[in-house]
This record gives C-alpha cells, sequence and structure tokens, in this order.
C-alpha cells in the first residue's frame, strides 16, 4: 500500500521516480496522449525459462494492482514462461539464409532479418516460399519509402520473433530466440480469472506497438486505445528487466468505460 501511494504521489506532481519495494521496483510515467493517466513500469528479476507468469505477476503486480487497472505484459516474458524458444545450436544455417541477409536492413535497435540464425529461423518457421515473396515484396515497397512490409507477408510470428542478439546484457539472449506467445488470449483470460487482473499482451518497441491478445473483459476497447495507452514504450528498449507496465486512469473514466 505504501508502494501505491507514492507512485500516486509522484504521479500528482507531475514527475517520474523508481519507486522500491520488497517485491520490485516501479517507474512512475505520465503519459503524453493523457496527462490523467499513470503507467508504473515494474522491475521484475530476470525472468527465466519455464517460470510461471502467474508467480511473477502475484509477486510483482498483485500488491501494487487496484480494479480497473490494466495489466500490459511484454510478449517475450510470456513466451520464456512457456518455454517458447528455440536454441541457436539446433539451427542449421542454409545457403539462402546466407544469401538474403546481405541484402537485410541492418536496424540500431538490436538484430533483425540481417542476423543469420534469425533470418535462417524465420524461413524453418515460415517456409522459404513465404520468405522469398516477403523479400520480393519488402523490396519493391522500400522504393515507395514504405517499411515493415515483409514481416507483414512474412506472418507466421516473424515480427514477434526476439534473440540471438549481437549486443546485449543477457548472455541467454544470444543463444536463444524467443519465439511470439502461444494462444495469448487464453493466456490473458487465465490471468484474469487466477491474479484478477486485466491483461494485454504486447509487442511494443521504440518503432511501434502491437497487441497480440487480451482478457475478454477488455474487448470494449479498441485497439487503438489500448495501443495509446503505450505508445511511447514506457517501459523502454534497453535491458530494463520492466516486462510489466501497469495503466491506472481516473476512477471517473474506467466508470464511463466500464458502464
Amino acid at each position: 500500500m505504501i508502494l501505491h501511494l507514492q507512485a500516486v504521489m509522484y504521479k500528482e506532481k507531475g514527475g517520474s521516480s523508481i519507486v522500491n519495494s520488497k517485491k520490485g521496483k516501479t517507474n512512475s510515467k505520465q503519459s503524453p496522449q493523457n496527462k490523467e493517466l499513470e503507467r508504473l513500469a515494474i522491475k521484475t528479476h530476470f525472468v527465466n525459462r519455464g517460470e510461471s507468469y502467474i508467480d511473477l505477476i502475484s509477486r510483482y503486480v498483485t500488491p501494487i494492482y487496484s480494479q480497473d487497472d490494466i495489466l500490459f505484459i511484454s510478449e517475450k516474458v510470456v513466451s520464456l514462461c512457456q518455454n517458447n524458444v528455440v536454441e541457436k545450436k539446433n539451427v542449421k544455417l542454409g545457403f539462402w539464409a546466407k544469401f538474403l541477409s546481405k541484402f537485410a536492413s541492418v536496424s540500431s535497435r538490436g538484430s533483425g532479418m540481417d542476423e543469420l540464425y534469425r533470418l535462417q529461423l524465420a524461413i524453418n518457421v515460415a517456409g522459404l516460399p513465404r520468405i522469398l515473396l516477403a523479400c520480393f515484396c519488402s523490396a519493391i515497397t522500400k522504393l515507395f519509402g514504405k517499411r515493415g512490409v515483409f514481416y507483414t507477408v512474412a506472418g507466421n510470428g516473424i515480427r514477434e520473433m526476439d534473440g540471438f542478439e549481437r549486443v546485449t546484457a543477457f548472455d541467454l539472449y544470444r543463444e536463444i530466440a524467443i519465439l511470439a506467445p502461444l494462444q495469448p488470449n487464453e493466456v490473458c483470460n487465465e490471468i484474469y480469472e487466477k491474479c484478477n487482473v486485466n491483461a494485454v499482451i504486447v509487442d511494443v518497441n521504440d518503432v511501434g506497438v502491437n497487441i497480440l491478445g487480451c482478457s475478454d473483459n477488455l474487448k470494449i476497447f479498441k485497439t487503438a486505445e489500448l495501443v495509446s495507452f503505450i505508445k511511447d514504450n514506457p517501459a523502454g528498449q534497453d535491458d530494463e528487466l520492466t516486462p510489466f507496465v501497469l495503466v491506472r486512469q481516473p476512477k471517473t473514466q474506467f466508470i464511463m468505460l466500464m458502464g
């Protein structure tokens, strides 16, 4: 309760700060789109493969959760808990990955399809014909200034794929790829049933936000509304260890939405 009151105090002052607790840390920030909206980026321990997302939420979120809050969950932590990963040692590089990676865009935000093993895994998951089509469409649309077409055409969760990183503070992320979470809507409903927490699973970075799933009781929100709550990526894009972002709106606003 002390943690909750401190976070609210920072919100009223219009600032942001790290608030310590025995359970973890929260970084309280206001939304640039909605000055009344409070977001708490919750710091956890390094989550490993096979942990329970129910236990994580019970430990880090439940103590500061208020009714009608919305919990945004990184898709990466859900996939790690599901052990939905691929180890680099199990990915065999082929000709097409080596060839196509030469034409892939290099991003300053981390590894992309220019990383050999990630591209090979994309071929394994989506199939070579789909990846070749995605590469062709991407090359054409880039001429007109449109980006991101590769991932749209490739589909199969390739956009949500993480890992095989070249630069990271965590050695594990160099050796594994983290695939898109399995059954994200069902996971969110399970979280609501067991933890009584409104949940949304997201793939979010400094480029954009992709809603992968949410609990049924949040279907009253349009996708664009959920995206707007965390559009500026309050959890950060580096090694902050903040897989949970708790969004808190004024009570009157929730009454109107839920009523």
